[in-house]
């Protein structure tokens, strides 16, 4: 009763007051002075924001779901949409909540002639858009932030064509190189440690335009003639060349927000670790590292726990099929053979991958484990770093200078530029230093399964080892290449890789005329089912291009 009196005071109040002041603009009355506006925002506090969830969400992408896809691991229990492809609608909202704050960064950053800050913007804007039309397709782009102006055309946001987000993407980055050739000194307002991926530095920052360019230009080049463009850009210089320019965030490892993936207590024990026993290594990638005798191997997966051999005749009788002397575990190949599982069977005693898209990977090489527990000593679990929280190799990797020159390796390849090999072993050799494993790099290049040999594959298998947890770029190199060759498993949902995302329940439901426009646009293949919002649609990227089926 005292509170509802109160109030009702209050009310009394406040009515006698707006008739006092009713000469006053009632917008004058009605501003917060706490609110934030366009006129005061401080562009240094928006855009931590915009690169630490930009990094996240192209991390928690290329480490879970993309590595899936690209056979890079496999998961135990609850795997469905890693392992299995059981794909439904995928909103879009995350990446667009990152657009909205590097919009405002860019508009306050021109009111203001922030030439840093205007070209950062157009950089993050750039990436974030690519990433929506590589996933999606059709998107919302040229009203997609509107949405305060009014009408529905702003609420309610036509679809521009794939063709026209990418069109987008590489006249901005050329811009944002453009803004980002001024020496440090000549821009105002930089605050170094807002910016969490080059602490400020305006040549990283072109050099990052230049290279995303890059990687947007070879995008295209099934449907575009690119060459005189890559070659303008690759010539030019100032690219992701070398370590030092990475595009890299470390993670905290302080709360959930600021770890790495799943590890959000930063003294993990391995007693509620279910997150990373879950996540096994995939066959297709361990048996590619092994053939090559690839270090990166140890650095990225453990040795199995418990390694397997098979019975000799002498010790049948003593030991048992399924029995563990001394650490390892004995089978029988008789049995085995008979029973029709042997297929099934690794016993290489170092590491094993789970083989992709099982019906039970949590039940590979013979492992009787309850399934949701996901402890299975016989096969191989991640390296132990990827049970921290934080850590030097735990960052979310944007760009890398492995994947810049396997794109020039890829352009000399095609005849636009020269210099094939030698951009085919700096990518090789990037990685390795990128992996601490520098010291192997001459040896590695040296095997005769690893030495340039000229082809397309070779350089397209590298960059998808190279890609490891950031998948996604694979899975994009896939789809207008065809490479590398791997194949579905026994029990994925299609004999073929899937090519992108379903547009998802909030723009069916609430924008679904120009949802269904985009849809429209997409082109069945054999393995969408008559439903063209399917993952095994073909968007304008890739129809008609035959590739990659």
């Amino acid at each position: 009763m005292k509170n509802s009196r109160n109030i009702f005071i209050l009310f009394i109040l406040i009515c006698s007051s707006l008739a006092l002041e009713s000469c006053k603009d009632l917008s004058e009355i009605n501003e917060n002075p706490n609110g934030l506006t366009i006129d005061n925002a401080n562009v240094n506090l928006i855009l931590p924001t915009v690169l630490t969830e930009t990094a996240k969400i192209y991390n928690d992408l290329g480490y879970g779901r993309a590595a899936g896809i690209m056979q890079h691991t496999q998961k135990d229990a609850w795997s469905g949409s890693h392992n299995g492809i059981e794909w439904g609608p995928e909103d879009w909202g995350g990446y667009y909540n990152i657009l909205r704050n590097n919009q405002a960064v860019y508009d306050v950053a021109v009111e203001n002639d922030l030439r840093f800050h205007q070209g950062v913007a157009l950089v993050m804007k750039s990436f974030v858009f690519g990433q929506i039309a590589d996933l999606w397709g059709d998107a919302p782009y040229t009203n997609a932030l509107n949405g305060d102006l009014g009408g529905n055309e702003n609420l309610l946001p036509v679809y521009d064509s794939q063709e026209t987000i990418y069109n987008g993407v590489i006249a901005d980055l050329k811009e944002a190189s453009q803004l980002l050739s001024l020496p440090k000194g000549e821009y105002r307002q930089v605050l170094d440690e807002a910016d969490v991926f080059f602490n400020g530095d305006p040549a990283k920052w072109q050099k990052f335009a230049n290279s995303l360019l890059l990687r947007y230009l070879m995008r295209v080049s099934l449907k575009k003639d690119v060459q005189s463009d890559f070659a303008s850009v690759a010539q030019g210089g100032n690219l992701i060349l070398s370590n030092e320019d990475n595009v890299y965030m470390s993670f905290l490892g302080n709360t959930s927000g600021d770890a790495w993936p799943n590890n959000a207590d930063p003294a993990f024990d391995g007693t509620n670790g279910s997150n990373y026993r879950r996540i096994k290594a995939c066959e297709t990638l361990v048996d590619a590292l092994r053939e090559k005798n690839d270090p990166r191997i140890g650095v990225w997966f453990e040795t199995i726990e418990v390694p397997s051999q098979f019975l000799t005749e002498e010790q049948k009788g003593t030991i048992n099929h399924l029995e563990v002397v001394e650490g390892v575990r004995y089978l029988d190949r008789e049995f085995l053979t008979s029973e029709g599982t042997i297929s099934n069977v690794s016993v290489n005693p170092n590491y094993v991958g789970a083989p992709p898209q099982l019906q039970s990977t949590h039940g590979f090489n013979l492992n009787t484990a309850p399934a949701q527990s996901s402890i299975n000593p016989y096969v191989s679990f991640l390296n132990e770093r990827y049970k921290e929280a934080s850590g030097p190799l735990l960052r979310a990797r944007l760009m890398t200078a492995a994947e810049v020159n396997f794109l020039l390796a890829e352009a000399a390849q095609k005849g636009w530029i020269n210099g094939a090999e030698n951009y085919y072993n700096e990518g090789v050799t990037a990685s390795m230093e990128e992996w601490g494993v520098a010291d192997n790099v001459s040896d590695y290049l040296a095997q005769e399964n690893v030495s340039f040999d000229g082809s397309l594959e070779q350089i397209i298998e590298q960059k998808w080892i190279a890609s490891w947890t950031a998948a996604q770029e694979a899975w994009y190199d896939y789809r207008r290449t065809g490479l590398p060759e791997l194949e579905m498993g026994p029990f994925s949902p299609r004999p073929v890789f899937p090519l992108r995302f379903i547009y998802g329940n909030n723009e069916l439901n609430f924008n679904q005329a120009n949802a269904s426009t985009a849809i429209d646009r997409l082109e069945l293949t054999n393995f969408s089912q008559n439903d063209k919002n399917s993952p095994w649609s073909k968007t304008w990227l890739i129809a008609g291009t035959g590739k990659p089926y």
